[in-house]
């Protein structure tokens, strides 16, 4: 008995939703827009599908867009090439160093250590500028990064409050969908 019951219940909440689907389907205003999820290219997400709709026709923009693209990729590879360099020499020192501490004759042992010591302590003066320069780099790329966020959300922000004007929600929709629910779950409660 209560096999039948739950699925006439099943049945009148399937058929319940089946009627409700005019709600769903008028809960929004102007369904049709410029965002839309056919704006979504490679993985972009919606501030970049905005922003890239927007500057689409605007050569000046298209141009400073690559501009930082290019300049990003380009800081990236410099700073690649360099940090290769450094890790290099810095995994060679650390390999002499070792090796150095396995030879077994004291007066060796240190002077060979003494000579990697110095040479190493040589390339650290050798290489701070280039470490500081390197870290100007990023830095500056985080700059750029983060003004060129900046511009981005300046610039599609007002789309996206265009869109938020164009579909308003209609709460009364919802309502009537949760009024429909709550009189299914009266009628279930009152199954014994």
């Amino acid at each position: 008995m209560k096999k039948i019951l739950f699925a006439a219940a099943l049945a009148l909440s399937l058929l319940s939703c089946r009627e409700n689907k005019p709600i769903i389907e008028n809960a929004v205003d102007n369904t049709d827009s410029k965002i839309s999820s056919s704006r979504y290219i490679k993985g972009q997400n919606m501030l970049d599908a905005i922003y890239y709709e927007q500057i689409k026709n605007d050569e000046s923009l298209k141009k400073l867009d690559e501009k930082i693209v290019i300049l990003q990729e380009d800081s990236r590879k410099v700073k690649n090439l360099y940090q290769d360099i450094l890790r290099k020499n810095d995994e060679y020192y650390s390999d002499a160093e070792y090796a150095a501490n396995s030879i077994n004759d004291s007066a060796l042992k240190k002077n060979i250590s003494n000579l990697v010591k110095e040479s190493s302590d040589q390339y650290n003066v050798n290489t701070q500028k280039l470490k500081e320069l390197s870290l100007k780099i990023t830095k500056n790329s985080q700059n750029i990064y983060g003004y060129y966020m900046a511009f981005k959300i300046r610039k599609t922000l007002p789309e996206i409050e265009k869109y938020q004007k164009a579909h308003p929600l209609k709460t009364d929709s919802l309502e009537q969908f949760i009024n429909k629910q709550n009189q299914l779950l009266e009628e279930l409660k009152k199954l014994k």
